[in-house]
């Protein structure tokens, strides 16, 4: 089973716009990753997203190219400062591909708990609409691609 983790793409500031919605370079940047991870074959039954503006447009995005069975969806837990343990505890008992779209530190605390079962170890270095690709094996959790708006627009 394979996860994929995001962590929104570049967002406005809370001066420019309380919302924070997705910079035109953040529409363009999550744009060209939707499309290659599109190319390469990614299919994701269902993409989460926290109920922030900035995740909401990149899951958005992403679903558009991807075209989840079960849809584009907010979820609780992804906030942020959210604990991780109750999305890493999901994922293994899931078996489904899901994509998560949300924040730092949160999704690099995810990654550290799922591949060396600390959320405070930094274990992946994450990229604004960057897509982390992680499966689960009987020996767990390991990496297996990053795509990054800058290998996607080559």
């Amino acid at each position: 089973m394979n996860i994929y983790l995001v962590q929104h793409a570049e967002a406005k500031s809370k001066e420019e716009d309380p919302k924070r919605p997705l910079t035109d370079s953040g529409h363009r940047d999550t744009q060209a990753v939707a499309a290659f991870a599109a190319k390469l074959g990614v299919q994701v039954y269902q993409i989460h997203h926290s109920n922030k503006m900035r995740a909401k447009q990149t899951a958005e995005i992403l679903g558009a190219a991807l075209s989840p069975p079960g849809g584009v969806i907010a979820v609780s837990g992804l906030d942020p400062l959210d604990d991780v343990q109750p999305i890493a505890s999901e994922l293994a008992a899931t078996g489904q591909q899901l994509m998560l779209v949300g924040h730092l530190p949160f999704m690099e605390r995810l990654a550290g708990q799922l591949l060396a079962g600390d959320a405070s170890r930094a274990v992946v270095k994450f990229t604004k609409a960057g897509i982390v690709n992680l499966a689960h094996t009987e020996s767990g959790w390991q990496v297996v691609w990053v795509i990054t708006p800058g290998i996607a627009s080559l």
